[in-house]
């Protein structure tokens, strides 16, 4: 089975790359970050004609979270125990649902904005969420077949970003968050990915401005998670950074991950 996880940055907007990609990638579960329309508008047609059974959550035309499936959509969950809001409102931003028996879930971990900034207290609270129920899912199964699949805006580690000096003093690489990431890898869930792309320069993420995808200033800050159990099964993991080319691209790349028997 491929699983694999992408920030689409507007999922109308994209659509037509949206569609070219799963005729050409091969994936049979596919998370998506920030499709930016409510459940009335995601354009469905388009994509269960190749098909893939659709789970969406969106309520607005910010964040929304979708998983495509080709092999089965059950038990979707719609966020998770804890998980904060943001002053009074449920954020679509979590989703999850069993495909091919793996529970996958589309993650979108606020942005944070600023040091100092209440959002970025409610990102910490999120992570921590995502971490006790990661923690407890796995206390009661630990064979359990889970993915933690999204856009996580961290960079654990140095080699993540493209320059340490560049964002000394930005969210994404704070202590605290890095903690609250490491976090969920101690509860039991593995980068898989990091494993078959080591060292820097490896990223998932470029900024639209100052031409930084042509320069290589990136970051990784997208990521599949996986269960003692699912990590197991990982056969291979790689970056589709051709995606990030050409008209009209999302600013994130597609991670992608091949599960074996």
């Amino acid at each position: 089975m491929r699983i694999a996880t992408w920030n689409i940055n507007s999922v109308r907007a994209r659509i037509e790359r949206l569609v070219a990609w799963l005729e050409r990638s091969d994936v049979d579960v596919l998370a998506i970050q920030e499709t930016k329309v409510p459940d009335e508008s995601f354009p469905a047609e388009r994509i269960e004609g190749l098909g893939y059974r659709i789970a969406h959550h969106g309520t607005s035309q910010w964040n929304g979270v979708a998983v495509l499936s080709r092999v089965g959509i059950e038990d979707v969950r719609i966020g998770m125990p804890g998980l904060p809001t943001f002053g009074d409102v449920a954020e679509a931003r979590a989703l999850g649902a069993v495909c091919g028996g793996v529970r996958v879930w589309s993650l979108y971990i606020p942005n944070g904005r600023a040091i100092g900034d209440p959002h970025y207290d409610y990102k910490l609270q999120w992570l921590a969420a995502v971490r006790d129920d990661g923690a407890e899912e796995l206390a009661a199964d630990p064979l359990a077949q889970i993915a933690l699949c999204g856009d996580f805006n961290i960079a654990p580690t140095d080699d993540d970003i493209w320059d340490v000096e560049f964002f000394r003093g930005q969210t994404h690489v704070t202590p605290p968050e890095r903690q609250a990431f490491a976090a969920i890898v101690d509860a039991g869930f593995t980068d898989v990915v990091r494993p078959h792309h080591p060292g820097p320069g490896v990223y998932t993420y470029w900024d639209y401005k100052q031409l930084s995808f042509p320069k290589r200033r990136g970051m990784r800050i997208d990521f599949a998670l996986a269960s003692p159990a699912l990590a197991a099964r990982v056969t291979g993991a790689w970056i589709d950074r051709d995606e990030r080319k050409g008209k009209l691209p999302s600013d994130h790349a597609p991670v992608i991950v091949d599960i074996g028997d």
